[in-house]
Protein backbone atom coordinates (compact mmCIF):
# COMPACT_ATOMS: atom_id res chain seq x y z
CA UNK A 1 0.00 0.00 0.00
CA UNK A 2 1.56 3.46 -0.79
CA UNK A 3 1.87 5.70 2.45
CA UNK A 4 -0.55 8.95 2.31
CA UNK A 5 1.52 11.92 1.25
CA UNK A 6 -1.27 12.74 4.35
CA UNK A 7 1.01 10.81 7.09
CA UNK A 8 -2.98 9.74 8.13
CA UNK A 9 -1.01 7.05 10.31
CA UNK A 10 0.75 9.80 12.46
CA UNK A 11 -3.36 10.02 14.25
CA UNK A 12 -3.83 8.45 16.92
CA UNK A 13 -7.21 6.96 15.77
CA UNK A 14 -8.58 5.65 18.86
CA UNK A 15 -7.64 8.48 21.01
CA UNK A 16 -9.50 10.94 18.94
CA UNK A 17 -12.71 8.69 18.95
CA UNK A 18 -12.02 8.38 22.79
CA UNK A 19 -11.55 12.61 22.82
CA UNK A 20 -14.71 12.66 20.43
CA UNK A 21 -16.97 10.04 23.12
CA UNK A 22 -17.78 8.10 19.84
CA UNK A 23 -17.42 4.40 18.41
CA UNK A 24 -15.38 3.23 15.33
CA UNK A 25 -17.98 2.91 12.31
CA UNK A 26 -18.54 1.62 9.21
CA UNK A 27 -18.62 4.36 6.57
CA UNK A 28 -22.68 5.85 6.54
CA UNK A 29 -24.48 8.87 7.00
CA UNK A 30 -25.19 8.35 10.23
CA UNK A 31 -21.79 7.81 11.47
CA UNK A 32 -20.12 10.82 9.76
CA UNK A 33 -22.91 13.33 10.75
CA UNK A 34 -22.33 12.12 14.93
CA UNK A 35 -18.58 12.20 13.83
CA UNK A 36 -18.46 16.10 12.64
CA UNK A 37 -20.98 17.75 15.05
CA UNK A 38 -18.53 15.59 17.79
CA UNK A 39 -15.45 17.32 16.64
CA UNK A 40 -16.85 20.69 16.56
CA UNK A 41 -18.13 20.39 19.91
CA UNK A 42 -15.34 19.12 21.28
CA UNK A 43 -12.45 21.59 19.99
CA UNK A 44 -12.82 25.11 20.09
CA UNK A 45 -11.75 27.19 16.79
CA UNK A 46 -8.75 29.43 18.34
CA UNK A 47 -5.90 31.30 17.57
CA UNK A 48 -4.14 31.15 20.87
CA UNK A 49 -0.77 29.69 19.17
CA UNK A 50 -0.50 31.88 16.31
CA UNK A 51 -0.60 34.93 18.89
CA UNK A 52 1.49 33.13 21.53
CA UNK A 53 4.09 33.00 18.50
CA UNK A 54 4.52 29.27 19.32
CA UNK A 55 2.71 27.10 16.82
CA UNK A 56 5.17 24.38 15.98
CA UNK A 57 3.21 23.40 12.07
CA UNK A 58 0.84 21.58 10.73
CA UNK A 59 2.02 18.13 10.36
CA UNK A 60 -0.20 15.16 11.71
CA UNK A 61 2.40 14.63 14.40
CA UNK A 62 2.21 17.45 15.70
CA UNK A 63 -2.02 18.38 15.31
CA UNK A 64 -2.08 14.39 17.01
CA UNK A 65 -0.11 15.93 20.07
CA UNK A 66 -2.03 18.82 20.30
CA UNK A 67 -5.98 18.04 19.64
CA UNK A 68 -5.75 14.30 20.28
CA UNK A 69 -2.82 14.53 23.24
CA UNK A 70 -3.69 17.45 24.77
CA UNK A 71 -7.66 18.41 23.51
CA UNK A 72 -6.04 21.72 22.42
CA UNK A 73 -7.95 22.92 19.06
CA UNK A 74 -6.76 25.58 16.33
CA UNK A 75 -8.00 26.74 13.14
CA UNK A 76 -8.97 25.47 10.05
CA UNK A 77 -5.87 23.99 8.57
CA UNK A 78 -5.11 22.30 12.10
CA UNK A 79 -9.12 21.16 11.91
CA UNK A 80 -9.63 20.12 8.76
CA UNK A 81 -6.36 18.02 8.37
CA UNK A 82 -7.46 16.33 11.62
CA UNK A 83 -10.42 15.44 10.34
CA UNK A 84 -10.01 14.49 7.04
CA UNK A 85 -7.18 12.08 8.80
CA UNK A 86 -9.16 10.55 10.78
CA UNK A 87 -11.98 9.89 7.60
CA UNK A 88 -9.76 8.27 5.91
CA UNK A 89 -8.62 5.51 8.74
CA UNK A 90 -12.46 5.24 9.01
CA UNK A 91 -12.83 3.79 5.53
CA UNK A 92 -14.27 7.36 4.02
CA UNK A 93 -13.25 8.91 0.58
CA UNK A 94 -12.03 12.47 1.23
CA UNK A 95 -11.07 15.33 -1.22
CA UNK A 96 -9.69 18.53 0.57
CA UNK A 97 -10.21 21.70 -0.50
CA UNK A 98 -9.18 25.48 -0.16
CA UNK A 99 -11.16 28.50 -0.30
CA UNK A 100 -11.80 31.92 0.28
CA UNK A 101 -13.62 33.57 3.14
CA UNK A 102 -15.33 36.22 2.24
CA UNK A 103 -18.50 37.44 0.87
CA UNK A 104 -17.65 38.36 -2.95
CA UNK A 105 -20.72 40.86 -3.29
CA UNK A 106 -18.92 42.94 -0.30
CA UNK A 107 -15.66 43.24 -1.57
CA UNK A 108 -14.57 41.38 1.46
CA UNK A 109 -12.87 37.89 -0.04
CA UNK A 110 -9.21 36.51 1.63
CA UNK A 111 -7.12 34.03 -0.61
CA UNK A 112 -6.67 30.83 -0.32
CA UNK A 113 -6.67 30.65 3.39
CA UNK A 114 -9.67 28.42 4.40
CA UNK A 115 -9.29 24.44 4.33
CA UNK A 116 -12.52 21.95 3.92
CA UNK A 117 -13.09 18.41 3.67
CA UNK A 118 -15.29 16.90 1.06
CA UNK A 119 -16.67 13.14 1.53
CA UNK A 120 -17.81 11.06 -1.00
CA UNK A 121 -20.88 8.48 0.00
CA UNK A 122 -22.84 6.83 -1.85
CA UNK A 123 -22.26 8.37 -4.57
CA UNK A 124 -23.21 11.98 -2.52
CA UNK A 125 -20.59 14.85 -2.69
CA UNK A 126 -20.65 16.14 1.05
CA UNK A 127 -18.72 19.29 2.47
CA UNK A 128 -17.35 19.32 5.90
CA UNK A 129 -16.39 21.82 7.43
CA UNK A 130 -15.54 21.55 11.01
CA UNK A 131 -12.88 24.64 11.16
CA UNK A 132 -14.43 27.58 10.43
CA UNK A 133 -15.02 30.35 13.29
CA UNK A 134 -19.29 29.49 13.00
CA UNK A 135 -18.59 25.90 11.73
CA UNK A 136 -21.12 23.69 9.93
CA UNK A 137 -22.82 20.81 12.78
CA UNK A 138 -22.82 18.54 10.21
CA UNK A 139 -22.06 18.05 6.47
CA UNK A 140 -24.02 19.26 3.77
CA UNK A 141 -24.68 18.33 0.43
CA UNK A 142 -22.20 19.76 -2.36
CA UNK A 143 -25.51 20.37 -4.40
CA UNK A 144 -26.28 23.86 -6.22
CA UNK A 145 -29.20 25.38 -4.35
CA UNK A 146 -29.33 22.90 -0.83
CA UNK A 147 -30.27 23.79 1.86
CA UNK A 148 -29.37 22.60 5.41
CA UNK A 149 -31.01 22.93 8.95
CA UNK A 150 -27.94 22.54 11.36
CA UNK A 151 -29.60 22.62 14.51
CA UNK A 152 -31.66 26.03 14.51
CA UNK A 153 -28.91 27.69 11.73
CA UNK A 154 -29.88 27.68 8.17
CA UNK A 155 -27.54 27.26 5.51
CA UNK A 156 -27.52 26.97 1.99
CA UNK A 157 -24.75 25.72 -0.60
CA UNK A 158 -24.52 27.75 -4.10
CA UNK A 159 -22.41 27.09 -7.22
CA UNK A 160 -21.00 30.47 -8.50
CA UNK A 161 -20.22 31.39 -12.05
CA UNK A 162 -16.72 29.96 -11.59
CA UNK A 163 -17.53 26.67 -10.60
CA UNK A 164 -16.60 27.62 -6.99
CA UNK A 165 -18.81 25.81 -4.12
CA UNK A 166 -20.10 29.41 -1.69
CA UNK A 167 -21.46 28.20 1.72
CA UNK A 168 -24.09 30.53 2.80
CA UNK A 169 -25.67 31.36 6.41
CA UNK A 170 -28.89 32.96 7.14
CA UNK A 171 -27.98 36.11 9.08
CA UNK A 172 -30.23 38.68 10.05
CA UNK A 173 -32.52 38.01 7.72
CA UNK A 174 -30.56 37.75 4.94
CA UNK A 175 -27.99 34.76 2.82
CA UNK A 176 -24.71 35.86 3.90
CA UNK A 177 -21.80 34.12 1.80
CA UNK A 178 -18.89 32.76 4.67
CA UNK A 179 -16.69 31.15 2.34
CA UNK A 180 -16.31 29.83 -1.27
CA UNK A 181 -14.54 26.44 -2.16
CA UNK A 182 -12.66 25.56 -5.14
CA UNK A 183 -12.26 22.31 -7.18
CA UNK A 184 -8.52 22.95 -7.42
CA UNK A 185 -5.73 19.77 -5.93
CA UNK A 186 -4.64 20.07 -2.38
CA UNK A 187 -1.18 18.63 -1.41
CA UNK A 188 0.57 19.04 1.91
CA UNK A 189 2.45 21.62 1.01
CA UNK A 190 -0.63 24.20 0.25
CA UNK A 191 -1.33 23.69 3.47
CA UNK A 192 2.03 24.05 4.78
CA UNK A 193 2.25 27.22 3.01
CA UNK A 194 -1.42 28.71 3.78
CA UNK A 195 -0.55 28.10 7.26
CA UNK A 196 2.71 30.32 7.27
CA UNK A 197 0.56 33.24 6.27
CA UNK A 198 -1.90 32.68 8.24
CA UNK A 199 0.53 32.70 11.18
CA UNK A 200 3.14 34.84 10.87
CA UNK A 201 1.85 38.12 7.65
CA UNK A 202 1.82 40.87 9.55
CA UNK A 203 -1.43 42.14 8.14
CA UNK A 204 -3.11 38.42 8.60
CA UNK A 205 -5.87 39.30 10.94
CA UNK A 206 -5.15 35.92 13.44
CA UNK A 207 -2.28 37.87 14.24
CA UNK A 208 -3.67 41.18 15.24
CA UNK A 209 -6.98 39.64 17.83
CA UNK A 210 -7.69 36.68 19.49
CA UNK A 211 -10.50 34.74 18.61
CA UNK A 212 -11.80 31.45 20.71
CA UNK A 213 -15.32 29.91 19.40
CA UNK A 214 -17.10 27.16 20.61
CA UNK A 215 -20.71 25.15 19.77
CA UNK A 216 -22.38 24.19 22.48
CA UNK A 217 -26.01 23.00 23.40
CA UNK A 218 -28.22 25.66 22.07
CA UNK A 219 -25.55 28.62 21.38
CA UNK A 220 -22.34 29.42 19.72
CA UNK A 221 -19.85 31.85 21.89
CA UNK A 222 -17.47 33.57 20.04
CA UNK A 223 -14.51 35.11 22.17
CA UNK A 224 -12.20 37.63 21.20
CA UNK A 225 -9.48 40.53 22.78
CA UNK A 226 -12.66 42.96 23.29
CA UNK A 227 -15.76 41.39 22.51
CA UNK A 228 -18.21 38.68 23.74
CA UNK A 229 -20.80 37.17 20.85
CA UNK A 230 -23.68 34.83 22.20
CA UNK A 231 -25.88 33.24 19.32
CA UNK A 232 -29.19 30.95 19.99
CA UNK A 233 -30.97 29.95 16.96
CA UNK A 234 -34.35 32.21 16.27
CA UNK A 235 -33.26 34.78 19.31
CA UNK A 236 -30.96 37.93 17.92
CA UNK A 237 -27.50 37.38 19.07
CA UNK A 238 -26.06 38.91 22.05
CA UNK A 239 -22.70 41.44 21.44
CA UNK A 240 -21.25 42.64 24.37
CA UNK A 241 -17.51 44.61 25.36
CA UNK A 242 -15.47 41.91 27.01
CA UNK A 243 -14.88 43.15 30.55
CA UNK A 244 -11.72 43.76 32.39
CA UNK A 245 -10.67 40.01 34.15
CA UNK A 246 -13.55 38.32 32.21
CA UNK A 247 -11.18 36.43 29.56
CA UNK A 248 -9.77 34.15 32.28
CA UNK A 249 -13.96 32.95 33.02
CA UNK A 250 -14.21 32.44 29.36
CA UNK A 251 -11.39 30.11 28.61
CA UNK A 252 -12.44 27.96 31.58
CA UNK A 253 -15.91 28.54 30.46
CA UNK A 254 -15.24 27.07 27.28
CA UNK A 255 -13.11 24.40 28.78
CA UNK A 256 -9.49 25.67 26.97
CA UNK A 257 -6.91 23.34 28.34
CA UNK A 258 -3.89 25.80 28.09
CA UNK A 259 -0.77 25.44 30.75
CA UNK A 260 -0.49 28.10 33.82
CA UNK A 261 2.38 29.41 31.58
CA UNK A 262 0.47 29.27 28.50
CA UNK A 263 -2.06 31.38 29.98
CA UNK A 264 -0.54 33.93 31.19
CA UNK A 265 1.30 34.83 27.85
CA UNK A 266 -1.80 34.90 26.42
CA UNK A 267 -3.50 37.33 29.05
CA UNK A 268 -0.49 39.56 28.64
CA UNK A 269 -0.73 39.52 24.95
CA UNK A 270 -4.30 40.17 24.88
CA UNK A 271 -4.01 42.89 27.03
CA UNK A 272 -1.40 44.14 24.66
CA UNK A 273 -3.89 43.60 21.70
CA UNK A 274 -6.47 45.82 23.48
CA UNK A 275 -4.69 48.68 24.31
Amino acid sequence: MTESPWQIDELDLDGYLARLGVAAEPPGRAGLDALHEAHVRTFTFDNIDVLLDAHPGVTLAVLNEKFVGRGRGGYCFEHSTVFAAALERLGYEVRRHLGRVGDPATGSVQGRTHMTVEVLLDGERLLCDPGFGMSLLRPVPLVDGAESDQRGWPYRVRLDEEGGWQLLRLRDGDWEVTHTTDELPVRPVDVVIGHHYTSTFPASHFRSTLMITRHEEGRHVTVTATHVTVRRPGAPTEHRDLRPGELRVWLAALAVPLTEDEEQRLLSRVAGLSA
